[in-house]
């Protein structure tokens, strides 16, 4: 390389039990350089760049930044030496604000007090720069998941890092914020930034990218120039095959089995954040929600989770229209939900793969008899599940929270699609999925909807909408656009209703 050298992993190697998470990696990044680092889920990315950044120590191996070998297991060694890390799963005090967020561990534990007003005016010039809209005065618990992505951004930006690490930045921006984050991001590369970006949008990575790393069980498999790669030779190399993409098939729709009939939800200050939303699934039917995060997507979400009720209009589920609206009440109705936040509200990190398999089953008799657990049944039930859905796992005991992000994923598909609902509600279904894994929901997806099950897609992936659904629906501020055809609909028309330039109305 011409440029200068700023990080050097050398001969890194890190297990966990008998799992080779990194075998002996190499990897070296340049001044004004932009590495993407590739892999499957579990391949061993995040590893290797929480052992970058200290929050893991590797079994062998040293890091070097900018010349210097770093301690071992520092995250404060490395945030003085210029790293910074925008992490995939949010590291964010929820029950402090933004700004709070921001600038917390900046300033000196002792000093008689922050200046507030300084941070503020720095963060807002931030957040304008980035096209990161956020209210530094929000409390964290109260954002939605795109809304705390932008926080964690803003947050490594605030302490001008040399080296970032971007792992997923992207996974939930719209597309025109994440091109006004690419302009910015390459008029800081120009001034010598050094990026590690971490995406399975491979799109993002041949449009950003100098070289190309791609990871396969915790080895390095392929290194190169991103000019002489291509999209589909990188997912080939990820996961050692070609990737067959899922196709939807034409079908007739079949009977209603969810109206909401103009509801309104209010949040605080009687702020509208459903304002007389509707819509109609049916039987084989995909019906997709489009739009920027915190337009009231959760909302939806939560209603048909039965976690909120509206305050005006009427929803109607499967010809059944009194009935409590409570989580255990939708799950008896036949409603599967797979969340946005599978890590927080999807799955219970320290529980095992069995518990967690089993949860959400309310069968008499099932898995319990006079009070007592069937363990037996319980194993036999998550074994079979393992198998059926492909869970990559040390073991039926093992707990969730030791998982990549795709097998927890493939555990909640397990745990939802087992049971046949009838509805499903499919929340940003392949965040933060490698492509493979999300080639795989998509197919269950599809099989679920070619069995009769009607599926509401809530998704920030406008290619993924396209893909999948067979109408969609805008969501802009609380309202919610006419029904379009997907097959009659294009990208540019999408990005314009989600800005809320268009005159389609429910």
């Amino acid at each position: 390389m011409d440029r200068n050298i700023v990080l050097h992993l050398d001969n890194i190697s890190k297990r966990f039990g008998p799992l080779l998470a990194n075998d002996a990696i190499n990897l070296e990044l340049a001044e004004g350089e932009v590495l993407a680092l590739l892999g499957e889920n579990g391949a061993g990315k995040t590893t290797l760049m929480n052992i970058l950044f200290g929050h893991y120590v590797a079994d062998e191996g040293s890091v070097n930044v900018f010349g210097k070998e770093l301690p071992p297991g520092s995250p404060k060694s490395a945030i003085e030496a210029g790293v910074g890390m925008v992490h995939q799963h949010f590291t964010l005090a929820e029950n402090l604000t933004v700004l709070e967020n921001v600038i917390l561990g900046t300033e000196p534990l002792f000093a008689p007090r922050q200046n507030m007003r300084k941070a503020t005016s720095r963060l807002r010039e931030l957040a304008e720069e980035f096209g990161l809209a956020v209210n530094p005065k929000a409390r964290v618990k109260d954002l939605s998941v795109g809304e705390r992505q932008r926080v964690e951004i803003l947050k490594t930006l605030y302490r001008d890092a040399r080296i970032l690490i971007m792992d997923e930045p992207t996974a939930v921006l719209t597309p025109p914020e994440v091109e006004s984050l690419f302009a910015t991001l390459k008029k800081l590369i120009d001034r010598g930034l050094a990026v590690v970006f971490i995406s399975h949008k491979l799109n993002e990575v041949m449009a950003i990218s100098d070289r190309v790393c791609v990871l396969r069980g915790g080895k390095v498999v392929l290194e190169t120039h991103t000019s002489a790669t291509s999209g589909e030779a990188l997912a080939e190399a990820m996961v050692g095959r070609q990737i067959p993409e899922p196709k939807r098939t034409p079908m007739d729709p079949g009977k209603p089995l969810l109206h909401f009939r103009e509801i309104s939800i209010s949040g605080e200050h009687r702020k509208l954040l459903l304002d007389n939303a509707s819509l109609s699934l049916r039987e084989h039917e995909i019906l997709g929600i489009a739009g920027v995060s915190g337009n009231g997507q959760t909302q939806i979400a939560d209603l048909l989770s039965g976690l909120i009720r509206p305050d005006g209009g009427e929803m109607i589920l499967c010809d059944v229209e009194k009935f409590s609206p409570t989580p255990y009440a939708m799950v008896r109705q036949g409603i599967g939900r797979i969340v946005e936040d599978r890590n927080g509200t999807g799955l219970i990190g320290d529980m095992s793969i069995t518990e967690n398999l089993a949860s959400e089953s309310y069968r008499e008799r099932r898995f319990s008899r006079f009070g007592l657990l069937r363990f037996k049944a319980l194993r036999n039930h998550a074994r079979k599940l393992i198998k059926d859905f492909d869970v990559r796992c040390p073991g039926i005991s093992a707990q969730v929270r030791k998982l990549s992000g795709g097998n927890m994923q493939k555990l909640v598909l397990a745990r939802v699609l087992s049971e046949k609902p009838s509805v499903i509600l499919a929340h940003q279904p392949t965040w933060g999925l490698d492509v493979g894994a999300s080639a795989y929901v998509h197919e269950q997806l599809l099989e679920a909807r070619k069995r009769g099950a009607g599926i509401l897609l809530i998704s920030e992936d406008l290619d993924e909408l396209l893909q999948l659904c067979d109408r969609i629906q805008v969501i802009y501020h609380g309202q919610l656009s006419a029904p379009m055809e997907a097959d009659h609909i294009d990208l540019q028309k999408l990005g314009l209703l989600m800005s809320g330039h268009g005159s389609e109305a429910a």
